[in-house]
């Protein structure tokens, strides 16, 4: 089909306006399937970005006194525009990112349950009235929004990542400047431009590419911007959270996680097996929520290896366009590469690869879906997130020692465990450092839910009421009566 074969050059978006950088330059975007360059994106230079700033600081003064009620009308036609474009962008999206078909379109399509749930969460921001001590006085604290924000969002989720910043933004009545993923830009870009046809005023989006380390630097610090989102690796979270702390701007960070799967003796092997595998290699394991350390207790260890095994051979490898394709390529040749020296390292530490193992073919950034078991340890895999579809699994004997082992990372983001006991499961629930915790299930992510981690994974969440907390400040009125 023709869209297939079509991918328009990705302009920036600045104080209502589609147009190239000011430089005129531009960045090549490649498909991963093919390594074939199929566009290109505007490289945002620093007059660019002073113009964004600008434009972000006027559209929020007109965005804040826009009605809470009139925000989420605007918001529900964009997320309708995203139901309606959603074929055409999924083409878009898989021929940037590699993903399958049906993901990138369930992605697109979760975009607009995301907007509907923000623009009705916004119309909730209540504030209270505290009981005053004295006669005649009345103390209010109320909501009001942040100020300009600075997104930076991940190629992974190209979509899913910007959405839940955006819509909390602009739910909450603030402005943003957007830094999407220079790898993966077009469907991103007809995210925004879904909330620029529904009517948002010029400013209050604006979308911009360019090299991130730069574009941070730069935004960051800068007066206008009042709040930072960020979704990314925790190295570079860390330095944008200790940048952002130097000017005492408000963050919220959700980085890297290395998610534990716990399955008990007592589980639904076959149900666990079933469930894990499909998680795993959801795009192409390229998930921050990924399950990647499986600690199968020793009375089930065998059984789940052969069952996880058969699931995982079962996956069909193969360009996301191709309707058989059940993992698409990994998205860039690092994700090749760490995956590979990964699973060798594994090996020289004495685990086993029970499947896959290698990259198919030479062309395009295509891995086998991989298991391996036994792992120590000590092995690079067990210790740096996968991020690729590796699983790990590994036998462990007791309660107490698989809490140690499922704490031991500096990570805490996601974490799945499955048992037939409630007592077990209430106790595995409590016992992991974790931001969330799924139990007999693949359970996290919806719109209404909290999505965020603790320790090394970054604070604060990007999904549920406490989502919009991050865009808020709350202020304390007290009126004493003449």
């Amino acid at each position: 089909m023709e869209s297939v074969l079509t991918y328009s050059d990705v302009l920036l978006h600045i104080d209502g306006k589609w147009r190239g950088s000011a430089s005129g330059k531009t960045i090549p975007v490649l498909d991963p399937a093919t390594e074939e360059t199929i566009g290109t994106v505007a490289h945002a230079d620093t007059s660019d970005l002073d113009e964004a700033l600008a434009a972000a600081d006027r559209g929020f003064r007109q965005w804040r006194a826009v009605s809470s009620f009139d925000r989420a009308k605007i918001m529900h036609k964009a997320a309708a525009l995203m139901r309606e474009r959603a074929e055409t962008i999924a083409v878009l999206m898989v021929r940037e990112q590699g993903k399958t078909l049906a993901e990138a379109k369930a992605e697109t399509l979760s975009s607009a349950d995301i907007i509907e749930w923000f623009a009705e969460e916004g119309r909730r921001a209540y504030g209270r009235v505290i009981p005053a001590r004295a006669p005649n006085v009345y103390q209010l604290a109320i909501k009001e929004p942040v100020g300009p924000v600075a997104a930076f969002s991940p190629w992974n989720f190209p979509i899913n990542q910007v959405v839940r910043k955006l819509s909390a933004a602009l739910a909450a009545g603030c402005s943003i400047i957007v830094k999407a993923p220079e790898e993966t830009p077009a469907s991103p870009a007809e995210l925004i431009r879904a909330y620029v046809d529904a009517g948002v005023p010029a400013g209050v989006i604006n979308l911009v590419y360019g090299v991130p380390s730069e574009i941070s630097q730069y935004l960051i610090p800068h007066p206008v911007i009042r709040k930072i989102s960020f979704t990314g690796s925790t190295v570079v979270g860390k330095q944008l959270s200790a940048l952002a702390g130097l000017h005492m701007k408000r963050v919220t960070m959700e980085l890297g996680g290395h998610a534990p799967v716990v399955v008990f003796d007592d589980a639904d092997v076959d149900a666990a097996a079933k469930i894990m595998a499909a998680a795993k290699y959801r795009n192409a394991g390229q998930v921050c929520i990924s399950p990647t350390r499986f600690l199968v207790q020793k009375g089930v260890y065998n059984q789940f290896i052969d069952q996880f095994v058969a699931n995982t051979r079962k996956i069909k490898v193969g360009n996301g366009l191709d309707k058989d394709s059940r993992m698409g390529p990994l998205a860039n040749p690092r994700r090749v590469t760490a995956i590979e020296e990964m699973v060798l390292d594994a090996k020289a530490k004495g685990a086993n690869v029970a499947t896959g193992g290698h990259r198919i073919g030479n062309k395009g950034y295509f891995f086998e879906p991989t298991v391996v078991t036994d792992v120590p340890k000590d092995a690079r895999a067990m210790n740096e997130e996968p991020f690729g579809p590796l699983a790990l699994i590994s036998p462990f004997s007791d309660f107490d020692e698989v809490a140690a082992e499922a704490n031991r990372l500096p990570f805490g983001l996601a974490s799945y465990a499955f048992t037939r006991s409630a007592k077990t499961a209430t106790a595995i629930g409590a016992a992991i450092e974790a931001g969330m915790v799924s139990i007999n299930s693949f359970g996290l992510a919806l719109p209404e839910v909290p999505f965020g981690g603790i320790k090394d994974s970054g604070y604060g969440s990007e999904g549920g009421t406490e989502a919009m907390e991050g865009y808020f400040n709350t202020k304390f009125i007290t009126q004493t009566g003449v």
